[in-house]
């Protein structure tokens, strides 16, 4: 199995480097399961370099129930992957780019274990900003099962974070949500969106990492999961994510 794990691995890694599409790992492995997925990931997390923190996916209990989960998926995300405020995203580096607007936390202390509480979370959490995940399947057409997007980081490709502000005082279950695209408000949405707290969906993560022996560091950042539905991206696009109280991050495609 472990060769298996480092040749399925290496053939995200291809897809990556090719910026080409390849078919669903499970087309091939029927019995792919999420742990295999992790084991997967683990793999490519190694080979990464420094990581800047984490990320979540399937956050929506009504996408779980459409994909027939119970439950959120988590990736890692590459410092090297990061964009600064203003730094346009080169499309042509990606296969497929689509971004999401997402609620954003820095840690300001390590948190761990495996019961966490999304009090705790707040607890442990230095500021909060809008960010702007572009997701980038290395799977044609983003067709994939759970295990697969698992194994391929969650779709991570690309992403940016606006400056944090304190958290205290803010309901982020109500803080509002618009993704504008080329001027054009696309999406809506609230803080809600992600486990019905956003707080919740990083208390599930530092449980999830728990039960891997890992755990949040003081410093990271977190991605708290889609709050609307990803738009493509074309060179000369731009999308701008606002959230309530969090201010806006403008991202242009070149």
């Amino acid at each position: 199995m472990t060769q298996e794990i480092a040749e399925l691995a290496a053939r995200l890694a291809k897809a990556v480097a090719d910026r080409t599409a390849i078919a669903p790992l499970s087309d091939d492995l029927p019995g792919l399961d999420a742990a295999t997925g992790y084991a997967i990931q683990a793999l490519a997390k190694d080979q990464a370099g420094p990581v800047a923190g984490w990320k979540l996916g399937v956050t929506s209990r009504a996408k779980q129930a459409q994909v027939g989960v119970h439950e959120p998926v988590r990736g890692f995300l590459a410092s090297a992957n990061a964009l600064d405020l203003g730094e346009p995203l080169v499309t042509g580096g990606l296969i497929q780019p689509r971004a999401e607007p997402e609620i954003v936390f820095v840690l300001g202390r390590d948190l761990s274990g495996p019961a966490v509480t999304a009090a705790d979370v707040l607890a442990a959490t230095a500021g909060v900003a809008t960010g702007i995940e572009i997701l980038d399947s290395r799977f044609l057409d983003y067709r994939f099962t759970m295990p697969d997007v698992i194994a391929d980081n969650t779709s991570a490709g690309r992403y940016v974070v606006g400056a944090p502000v304190p958290p205290e005082g803010i309901d982020l279950r109500l803080a509002g949500v618009v993704l504008e695209h080329n001027g054009e408000v696309t999406a809506t949405a609230a803080g809600a969106a992600a486990l019905g707290h956003p707080a919740a969906a990083v208390a599930w993560l530092a449980r999830s990492l728990a039960a891997a022996g890992e755990g949040l560091r003081a410093g990271q950042i977190v991605f708290s999961g889609g709050l609307t539905a990803a738009v493509p991206l074309r060179p000369g696009d731009v999308v701008v994510a606002s959230i309530d109280r969090l201010g806006a991050v403008e991202l242009a495609c070149r």
